[in-house]
């Protein structure tokens, strides 16, 4: 079954780094959209990264064609311009004024190709904060959300590029609904989503917590819970994540796990009651647990509608078996390696999102990228052979 493609036809250009932008083309042309990356000549830095930067390449660049042109020279430059004017969508995420300096601002672009949607990826919306540069982190440590994540007077970035990733996410959002409004106006237009007020809406919970209380929403850790039972459980092996949401859900709870002592007072049979009596409940629940294996507690949660999770490892879950129900596409990375990576969690008319993928080598697409805008084989030769563009003759 051949996957959704409701952006085929769609070109986009993109001048990206990093996760934030390249998440946008990766969107994008997981839904279809014909993607060409304008790398450095010799290839973006980000494909080089090690640690914990070494899977940003292969996860937000693959099914990209990719060029590599000198944009510190003329003919580097006229054909990023080429390119841009064939383009429906240009994203990019560098710092604030860099493509501006090259003559690739979006009044400029825009000029030759009023339909452009030109979307930039930054730190910042306009503000005070707008010239600074920004990463995942530093939005993270200031905007509240590190805060919220660590122990109370640790702050603790979150365990994924959330806001990278998230910010890219309203990119697509913008993108699309700018793409939408050119269909009734025939222009397109300059969208800019951020990191910093990505954060902001994803903490903006805790905002209004405290705007309805009064009281500053506490860390994560140290959070009074919606929940009487919200909690990571030890089992004999390996621990189990447990929730109880509803009054339903404990009366089922205490039944499954023969509670009946905790079932019997009838002043917990309602949440709020429960959450002012947790240092009651919760030891006598541990204590049960504590004496069984994962599985037996999997078992008895499995199918009774209590939400419950395993706590997973990332490497866990190339073998998980529902992912493996359509979840994982197959990517060849740039050595040839076969794995087995997310798709975009989406599916769409019964389908799922997601197709066998390559990484693209270093400017391997340059001839068919420039081809198609109409260059003929010796012009590519020759700026390959000037260095404007990088591949091989």
């Amino acid at each position: 079954m051949s996957s959704p493609t409701p952006l085929a036809g769609i070109k986009v250009v993109e001048f990206t780094h990093m996760v934030m932008g390249p998440t946008v083309g990766h969107i994008l042309g997981g839904l279809g959209a014909e993607i060409v990356r304008v790398e450095p000549i010799g290839g973006d830095r980000t494909r080089r990264l090690l640690g914990s930067g070494a899977g940003y390449f292969p996860m937000y660049n693959r099914g990209k064609q990719s060029i590599c042109l000198d944009l510190k020279s003329e003919e580097g430059i006229a054909v990023a311009k080429d390119l841009i004017a064939k383009a429906d969508v240009l994203v990019e995420n560098f710092r604030p004024g860099a493509l501006d300096r090259l003559g690739l601002d979006y009044d400029s672009c825009s000029k030759g190709n009023p339909g452009l949607v030109y979307a930039s990826e930054k730190g910042f919306l306009p503000g005070p904060y707008e010239k600074r540069t920004a990463l995942d982190e530093v939005a993270q440590m200031m905007g509240g959300l590190a805060y919220m994540t660590g122990q109370p007077g640790k702050p603790t970035r979150a365990g994924a590029s959330v806001i990278d990733v998230t910010g890219g996410m309203f990119g697509v959002i913008g993108i699309l609904a700018a793409l939408e409004e050119r269909h009734r106006t025939g222009k397109g237009q300059k969208i800019t989503a951020s990191l910093f007020e990505t954060t902001i809406y994803l903490v903006g919970q805790h905002m209004a917590q405290y705007a309805v209380t009064g009281t500053p929403a506490a860390p994560m850790p140290a959070r009074v819970s919606a929940w009487a039972v919200y909690d990571v459980f030890e089992t004999r092996d390996e621990p189990v994540f447990i929730g109880v949401v509803t009054d339903a859900l404990w009366e089922k709870f205490c039944k499954l796990f023969g509670l009946d002592d905790l079932w019997a007072n009838e002043n917990w049979r309602e949440n709020n009651a429960r959450v002012l009596a947790r240092d009651e409940i919760i030891p006598q629940i541990r204590a049960l647990i504590g004496t069984m294996t994962a599985a037996e507690v999997i078992a008895k949660l499995d199918g009774s509608g209590l939400p419950f999770a395993p706590i997973g490892k990332p490497e866990d879950m190339f073998d998980d078996p529902h992912l493996n129900e359509g979840g994982l596409e197959d990517v060849t990375l740039d050595d040839g390696t076969p794995v087995r990576l997310p798709t975009i969690p989406l599916e769409m008319d019964g389908k799922r999102i997601g197709a066998p993928q390559q990484l693209p080598q270093p400017g391997a697409d340059a001839h068919a990228v420039l081809q198609a805008l109409g260059y003929k084989t010796a012009k590519i030769d020759a700026l390959i052979e000037q260095g404007a563009v990088g591949g091989k003759q």
